[in-house]
């Protein structure tokens, strides 16, 4: 039975108020900075989770990651530039609206729209089927679990932009680097090469600063591009005119929202897939096709609706099974851990009251988003002009610092340092960093439950193919990694004749 008082005095503890206001300035702030992703500051966010209770630590990033998702949409309006990658699908359609004077009136779609209400019906399937997910989860055992694990992996591989080869080598690399250390069975030391400090493996919440935080302060560091905004921007709009796209798109706000959420839901996808997928969608379904690219305020609706959704649509599989749906649930999953918190379908039991707080803090973050981002919207000028040689030595001392904080030792300084510059190096030719973030999260969970399995059925391979959940898991695995890799090969040989 849900304790509606108890929840209550659960948000409304002055920590998770403070929490909440503090992640959404965060966020706004971190959204509106050409380049700097959502992702990278919830990293940058973990060390200070660490000292939280599980709530309003969770009530952070929450909010910052909504929040953030939003304001990417600011200066990818006034200067053609995303603030996150989840704002680049619709980034040219928003600028071509903008110089036609329609600043206001986009910036007031992807804050009501785009923002909150896409939030909201993301939120409102999130609360309709994490728990019915649970119930049927609940009669999963350790060879379900590890189907699952590799379902998840394998998805990551098949959604990942670019060449499903270089995203498959990016998760065998963050599979590798999470066997390092321990083995969890045996207890024997794995590539460790003699080294103390890797006994315990690759620090999670290090790794993940230096794989999101130092590629972008490379790339920020050594660009030339100058940003120049557009001629003074009017930013006020009005609610009547938003409504009336709203009433005139009420079919495609709905299908992508739902896109969204399904998207959100798949491990490794995320919200920038999802605009791109529904972005694509409204285009072949749109009778204005040739408005694409060139100012679609169809464009917009749809792939705002579908970047915002997801968000939640991606705790959906993280707080049921312990899958990470994106980059950021895979760090909140990390948290999770790391407060002693399992998820999975025992969670909606055993801690009934800070699932539906977590509900509660969803609806509450998309309802502030519209006093927090019509603010935003409005000091937009101020914070795009931000000197970049003074912001990414700031945001370089914060990955220093947290990666530091947590065990106090330099040797994860230089591991975030290192990682980082791989990553760097990665990106820049086309070879997906979600994959790898991925292995790392799962691949304790997906070696602990096949050791589990293996020593349940005595060495016996034939009831991971044999019991009939576990079977579909593996039908859908290897068609995971099947479908992609056809699809490569015949795009290849098209390309040759």
């Amino acid at each position: 039975m849900i304790d509606a008082f108890q929840i209550l005095s659960m948000i409304l503890n002055p920590e998770v108020v403070f929490a909440i206001v503090v992640a959404a300035l965060y966020g706004l702030f971190i959204g509106t900075i050409p380049g700097l992703t959502a992702t990278m500051a919830t990293a940058l966010l973990v060390p200070f989770t660490f000292w939280l209770p599980p709530l309003p630590g969770l009530a952070m990033i929450i909010t910052m990651s909504a929040l953030a998702i939003f304001a990417g949409d600011i200066p990818a309006t006034l200067i053609r530039i995303p603030g996150t990658p989840a704002s680049a699908a619709f980034t040219q359609d928003s600028y071509e609206l903008a110089k036609q004077g329609k600043a206001g009136l986009v910036l007031g779609i992807d804050l009501i729209i785009g923002g909150f209400l896409s939030g909201l019906f993301g939120v409102l399937m999130l609360i309709l089927f994490a728990p019915p997910l649970a119930e049927f989860a609940s009669s999963f055992t350790s060879i379900e679990y590890f189907w699952l694990c590799a379902f998840g992996l394998s998805t990551a591989v098949a959604v990942s932009t670019g060449s499903p080869i270089k995203g498959a080598l990016s998760l065998l690399l963050g599979l590798f680097l999470a066997s390092i250390g321990l083995d969890e069975t045996y207890g024997f030391a794995r590539f460790t090469f003699g080294n103390v400090e890797l006994l315990g493996g690759v620090s999670f919440i290090p790794a993940m600063i230096g794989i999101f935080g130092i590629p972008e302060i490379i790339r920020q560091v050594s660009s030339e591009k100058v940003y120049e905004s557009i001629a003074e921007t009017r930013v006020k709009y009005i609610l009547r005119d938003v409504l009336s796209v709203l009433r005139k798109y009420k079919i495609n706000f709905v299908r992508s929202s739902l896109i969204g959420t399904f998207i959100g839901a798949l491990p490794g996808a995320g919200a920038d897939i999802a605009a791109w997928v529904a972005y694509g969608v409204s285009k072949q379904f749109s009778r204005e096709k040739d408005k694409f690219g060139k100012g679609s305020i169809e464009a917009i609706v749809d792939a705002g609706s579908a970047n915002n959704s997801s968000l939640a649509g991606a705790w959906i599989p993280t707080l049921v099974f312990g899958i990470p749906g994106d980059s950021i649930t895979a760090i909140v999953l990390g948290v999770l851990m790391m407060k002693g918190l399992r998820p999975g379908p025992l969670i909606f039991q055993q801690q009934s009251d800070l699932v539906y707080a977590l509900f509660t803090i969803f609806i509450l973050a998309n309802i502030i988003m519209l006093p927090f981002g019509y603010l935003t919207i409005r000091l937009s000028s101020l914070l795009l002009k931000i000197p970049r040689n003074i912001l990414m030595p700031a945001i370089l001392v914060f990955c220093i610092i947290g990666s530091y904080a947590i065990n106090n030792s330099l040797f994860d300084v230089a591991l975030m340092l290192i990682l980082g510059i791989i990553a760097y190096f990665m990106e820049q030719n086309r070879f997906p960093t979600a994959p790898m973030v991925l292995g790392i999260v799962l691949q304790p969970i997906l070696e602990r439950q096949f050791m589990m399995s293996i020593i349940k059925t005595r060495g016996e391979v034939a009831p991971f193919f044999t019991r009939p959940i576990a079977a579909a898991l593996s039908i859908l695995t290897i068609l995971a990694w099947l479908l992609p890799l056809i699809s490569y090969v015949r795009e290849k040989l098209k390309n040759k004749t």
